[in-house]
């Protein structure tokens, strides 16, 4: 097993070239002398003021002369620089003078060359001198050969002495166990300077706090997404997510904010993926401009995920452009998110052809959604056989949304029974749609007792149509509680229906008013009136009558005469009845009565007695006859009594 450190990999030769190697040995090569064995992963500290070839020259000629340390550095230059051939024969000399860093060295030439047991032998001798280094370096090779027990004891010399990447190689082993000292040693390496464990610290506190937040139960963020009030697929191309991980909502705790300080210090040491944790982090807490900045960072070190977010902030902040760009990036490097949301954006611009190939690409990625968003690209193109392909696709996957579009398909097909079982997998999966529309089926079927089950489940997600139906159900069973909570939700959420409803609710517990009193003062709206309003401004028919009622009640005339006149427009006969009695008590009863006959024509009984009247009133009595018959014909009981009288005596005016 190969240890993956953050920039210390012991490199096999043959495997790798040379260049390679010699980047890997510089951070085990030990500076001659050091007599705490510190890696030295710089030029000679003389190297200030001399340049290399001066401090080569001097050390070679002291080496000749036998002196041990400039025999050992002269080594650890030319190993270095690549020279094995040169550096063995002074690293030999020294070490056989018991020189401990040349020891190490010797052992990172011999490792390069492939001889692993010999390098390991000469480590050993370092490591027992002291040699924090050669203890690092011997206790990876210990666990490259699966020999974790000694792998860990030298690991931990090395990290016991202060050595950075022997503290990061320590806690790396010990969290492939799961032991819960893994993390002193990452914040060991992480204090002095070490950039990969101080990313990892901050991961691992962040997934502390954010279990803390969340509880041992809780399965993360829940989706909400809008109803539909009819079984129809929601939601448009899966986008990518700013955050890299799901963070906990609220106030920050003690362990959110140290992980914040560890990303941002391992973001600042240039380490890529802590500048992605970091983006996230800014990005959910609204702090965007600086948000961007470490996107930007991690893009332009290759990171294909802080590529696709920037995207996505450019795009929120109005700049399409320049979010195509860092999306084209992304999803060049196989960013699936990024792919998508080029899909979507070709899409939107009616670009199909194009949207197609980077959703084909997001799939290719491995990104599910990719399979979704086709489907749903065919679907609007009226290309159901594909769609259907699409979506199966995906909800093999395990796409719940695409499983819920999946089973509307084949319910719109007339395929109840197969379009049920994948409503059920989308809903268990968490579909909130998949839950409000198996209440549907249900529902269809008469089945309410298992309908509102769904309906429930999917209003408790937030579904606003769902809590819709709770309420109504809730209603009918007498329950005005639970009808108000759940109506109340609805309204919230955007039902004029709902919103309605909750106000016929409140309306019928408010006070008789009593008489009108002339010259009194207007009274102040009621909450039912506001939901009435709410409503009526949504353009629903009945409270925009309700509305014109209260305001009538009030004295507000004109604001009465508004909402009639909008309802009657739409279609609503009571609208138009109510218009025309309000138009008649104002002496305009020509146009009053052009509302009455709209209101009539369309079916109401009161509107066809008051025409009756109007003709009678005016001598036209075969006319007046005729809307009496109408009258008669619509009822309710009472207008069909007085229609009928009415009708009887302009009878017997016509044969007088």
């Amino acid at each position: 097993m190969v240890f993956m450190g953050d920039r210390a990999t012991l490199l096999e030769t043959g495997r790798f070239v040379q260049r390679h190697a010699r980047n890997a040995a510089d951070e085990i090569i030990e500076a001659a002398g050091a007599v705490d064995a510190a890696v030295d992963t710089t030029a000679e500290t003389d190297a200030d003021s001399e340049n290399e070839t001066e401090v080569e020259a001097r050390h070679r000629r002291a080496a000749e002369r036998g002196d041990l340390a400039s025999m050992s550095a002269l080594g650890a230059l030319l190993l270095r620089r690549g020279d094995l051939d040169g550096a063995e024969p002074y690293l030999r000399g020294a070490t056989a003078e018991g020189d401990r860093a040349a020891a190490n060295n010797l052992g990172v030439l011999l490792h390069q060359r492939g001889y692993a047991e010999e390098a390991a032998g000469w480590w050993r001798v370092a490591a027992v001198a002291g040699s924090a280094p050669a203890a690092h370096a011997l206790g990876r090779h210990h666990r490259e050969r699966g020999d974790e027990p000694a792998a860990e004891y030298w690991l931990r010399q090395a990290a016991e002495q202060g050595h950075a990447l022997g503290a990061y190689a320590l806690a790396d082993l010990l969290e492939h166990r799961s032991d819960v000292g893994a993390e002193r040693w990452l914040r060991a390496a992480a204090e002095q300077g070490h950039r990969e464990a101080a990313y990892r610290l901050a991961l691992a506190l962040e997934r502390r706090a954010t279990e803390t937040t969340r509880g041992p139960h809780d399965t993360g963020t829940r989706l909400r997404a809008p109803g539909t009030g009819a079984l129809v697929p929601t939601g448009a191309a899966a986008t990518a997510q700013g955050a890299a991980a799901v963070r906990p909502v609220g106030e920050p705790g003690a362990e959110s904010t140290e992980a914040e300080q560890w990303f941002r210090q391992a973001a600042a040491r240039g380490h890529r993926r802590a500048a992605l944790h970091l983006g996230a982090i800014l990005e959910q807490r609204g702090e965007l401009k600086e948000a961007g900045r470490w996107y930007l960072s991690s893009a332009k070190e290759g990171e294909a995920k802080a590529a696709c977010a920037l995207g996505f902030l450019l795009r929120d902040a109005g700049d399409e452009e320049s979010a195509a760009v860092w999306w084209l990036r992304a999803a060049q490097d196989g960013d699936g998110n990024a792919a998508n949301a080029l899909g979507a954006l070709h899409a939107a611009r009616g670009e199909q052809q194009t949207a197609e190939r980077w959703y084909r690409a997001a799939m290719d990625a491995g990104d599910v959604n990719g399979a979704y968003n086709l489907g749903l690209l065919c679907a609007a193109q009226d290309r159901i056989p594909q769609a259907e392909q699409w979506y199966r696709r995906a909800a093999y996957a395990g796409h719940r949304e695409a499983a819920n579009a999946l089973a509307v398909l084949l319910l719109q097909a007339g395929d109840a029974n197969g379009a049920e079982p994948w409503f059920s997998k989308a809903a268990e999966a968490g579909s909130v749609d998949a839950a409000f529309n198996l209440g549907i089926l249900h529902a269809g079927r008469g089945d309410d007792r298992t309908a509102l089950v769904w309906y429930e489940r999917a209003a408790a997600a937030g579904h606003t149509e769902a809590a819709l139906q709770v309420g109504i159900a809730a209603l009918r069973d007498g329950d005005e509680r639970t009808a108000e909570r759940h109506l109340r939700c609805a309204a919230g959420g955007g039902s004029a229906e709902a919103a309605f409803r909750l106000a016929s609710v409140l309306d019928a517990r408010r006070p008789d008013p009593g008489p009108a009193v002339l010259g009194a003062s207007r009274e102040e709206k009621t909450e039912c009136e506001e939901w009435y309003e709410r409503a009526a401004q949504q353009g629903h028919r009945r409270a925009q009558v309700r509305v014109g009622m209260l305001a009538a009640g009030r004295g507000d005339l004109a604001e009465a005469d508004r909402w009639y006149r909008e309802a009657a427009e739409a279609g609503s006969r009571n609208g138009a009845f109510n218009l025309g009695l309000l138009l008649a008590r104002e002496g305009s009863e020509r146009e009053a009565a052009l509302w009455w006959t709209r209101a009539a024509r369309a079916g109401h009984g009161r509107a066809a007695l008051r025409l009756a009247l109007l003709a009678a009133r005016r001598g036209e009595l075969t006319e007046g006859r005729r809307w009496c018959a109408r009258a008669v014909e619509l009822g309710p009981a009472e207008v069909a009594e007085r229609a009928a009288r009415l009708s009887e005596a302009l009878h017997q005016e016509l044969t007088a």
